[in-house]
């Protein structure tokens, strides 16, 4: 069993000033990524490191830190690299929130919602309407129990279809994220920038 390497935002702040930097990979959507990342990051979205996964690895032969929002979609990128023989992975513990915390710079652009709020927006107001329209049509009770089924069986396996489905919505998506863009971004630019 392979334990998960983690590294905490001032050690990846250190080593990213350092002469030989990580790649870090945000895993996040790109509308995420698009309003805050950490400077030299590429977005690699989880659902498509999954997806090309192979191709990207051929890419990554330095050390790689996984960043997301708070670390899950970064466990499940990592999980899925070390499957494919990629042994020099780590996750920034806390993701993207701790960095912030921690005082440590980030690009921003145009503010967006966070998929995990965007699960709950959605998840939430399912089930109010589908409540509150059960007054009149009282089979409506069942939409509701439904996506809380579909929540708890989220966390229990430690996915989201509905996290999933809002991440392929425009809102969510970038106009050059996709799997040449990401390739030939690994390839062409600088590992890292250096962080303020």
């Amino acid at each position: 069993m392979t334990t998960t390497a983690t590294i905490d935002s001032q050690n990846l702040s250190e080593r990213l000033c350092s002469a030989a930097p990580p790649r870090v990979l945000d895993v996040r959507t790109p509308g995420e990524f698009e309003t805050a990342h950490i400077a030299g990051a590429y977005n690699v979205p989880l659902d498509l490191l999954r997806e090309h996964r192979d191709e990207i690895i051929k890419h990554l032969d330095d050390e790689v830190v996984l960043v997301c929002r708070s670390g899950q979609r970064a466990a499940q990128a990592e999980e899925s690299l070390r499957n494919a023989g990629l042994t020099n992975v780590h996750i920034l513990d806390g993701g993207i929130v701790a960095w912030e915390s921690a005082g440590f710079a980030v690009n921003r652009g145009t503010p967006r919602w966070d998929l995990e709020r965007q699960v709950r927006l959605v998840a939430g107001s399912i089930v109010l309407t589908s409540i509150l329209g059960s007054v009149a049509a009282p089979k409506l009770k069942w939409l509701a129990a439904g996506v809380g089924g579909g929540l708890t069986f989220a966390a229990l396996s430690n996915t989201c279809a509905m996290g999933m489905l809002l991440a392929k919505l425009p809102y969510n998506r970038g106009a050059t994220c996709d799997a040449p863009t990401v390739v030939a971004q690994l390839i062409g630019s600088p590992v890292a920038q250096k962080v303020g």
